[in-house]
């Protein structure tokens, strides 16, 4: 047997990991909030299925609260497919709904059970160690952490399985539908993976770190890869990352490890958001600046080839008039002029900016483009 410590960190890596990959399809259908909504509705499905089978360890539970997922992801549809309301603004109804009636039977009719929306909310991982999975005497492990790896094994192999189906239904539904899927069967069975997954991560974690999970390191793998397979694995990476870090900085400070492990996400999402070679704030902004450099670079060749040739252009093509009839400032013109000569595209006799072939062609180019 492992010391608490290290289960503790095998099982949020192992939930990390199991939100993260069914979270990639939602993050990329643009349904992110549907997690919250379906993290927080299933509470009626696990209530109803209590009230049938008078047992709160039944895997019946785990099928109720699939089952009002894929209620949740219906209604809302629903809700949503008569224009009246806006795709957020029908989860906003839809959830809080199905919640608020899952906390009234709780607090009506189950009182004296350990069935609250305390717990199922905000679920501490401190404890998932102490609550044992045992078979014939033998303590095969903490329950939560056997009860995440079925899952993620589950969800490994439905993506495995299904996986061009769910890419081609995301991308482009209507050539999916064309070539005989069914994009609303590959949808709905997804949404059942993503609520079996959710209800499952609740006593270990609560809803709160399944939907901080189960969204935030796709979000991150999204900035940085535009490739399914690549944010998969790096979701899971992430995962893993924020879920070990987390514990070691609720450790440091003694704090709530679910709410470390959420700020450890929030961390990490900053700095991508930031510094991403690809879709960072950085790297956009200097993409940007340079594109604005390129564009400026072509006016000037546009300017000096329409005067080229001509009487005015000793005046219009010298350098220190620039200012004058393209009305920039002359550190602009300097930066503009340095980038056209570094890429050969003009040069400078005299005081005067003369192109060259390479800047001549792209000047004509420039102009039959617009």
């Amino acid at each position: 047997m492992i010391g608490p410590e290290l289960e503790i960190q095998f099982i949020a890596s192992v939930v990390a990991v199991a939100c993260a990959l069914p979270g990639v399809f939602l993050v990329l259908r643009k349904m992110a909030m549907m997690s919250d909504a379906i993290s927080h509705s299933i509470l009626f499905g696990i209530v109803v299925m209590f009230f049938v089978t008078k047992e709160i360890t039944s895997p019946l539970l785990l099928l109720g609260a699939a089952a009002t997922g894929i209620i949740t992801v219906g209604m809302v549809e629903m809700t949503h497919k008569t224009k009246l309301l806006k795709e957020d603004a029908s989860i906003g109804i839809v959830f809080p709904l199905l919640f608020s009636i899952g906390v009234i039977l709780i607090s009506k009719y189950a009182g004296d059970v350990h069935l609250d929306s305390d717990a199922v909310l905000l679920g501490e991982l401190a404890f998932a160690p102490f609550d044992r999975f045992v078979v014939l005497g033998i303590d095969i492990g903490p329950k939560s952490l056997i009860v995440m790896l079925v899952i993620l094994v589950l969800n490994i192999l439905f993506i495995a399985i299904f996986y061009k189906e769910l890419k081609l239904t995301i991308f482009d539904p209507g050539l999916a539908r064309a070539l005989g899927f069914n994009p609303n069967i590959i949808h709905y069975t997804l949404m059942a993976f993503v609520s079996i997954t959710a209800v499952g991560a609740f006593d270990a974690v609560g809803s709160i770190l399944v939907v901080a999970l189960m969204i935030g390191p796709p979000a991150i793998a999204y900035l940085i890869t535009e490739r399914l397979s690549r944010m998969l694995v790096l979701s899971a990476v992430l995962g893993v990352l924020s879920a070990v870090s987390g514990y070691w900085l609720a450790s440091l400070f003694d704090v709530s490890i679910a709410g470390s492990i959420a700020t450890m996400i929030g961390v990490l999402f900053v700095l991508t958001f930031l510094f991403s070679p690809l879709n960072g704030m950085i790297a956009l902004m200097y993409r940007k600046r340079k594109q604005g450099i390129v564009f400026a670079a072509r006016i000037l060749l546009v300017h000096l080839s329409h005067h080229e040739g001509k009487p005015e252009s000793e005046e219009e093509n010298r350098y220190h008039n620039l200012d004058k009839h393209l009305h920039w400032n002359k550190e602009r013109i300097k930066k503009i002029v340095a980038y056209a000569q570094d890429r050969k595209l003009i040069h400078i006799e005299n005081e005067m900016l003369l192109l060259t072939d390479s800047g001549r062609k792209l000047a004509q180019t420039s102009i039959t483009a617009s």
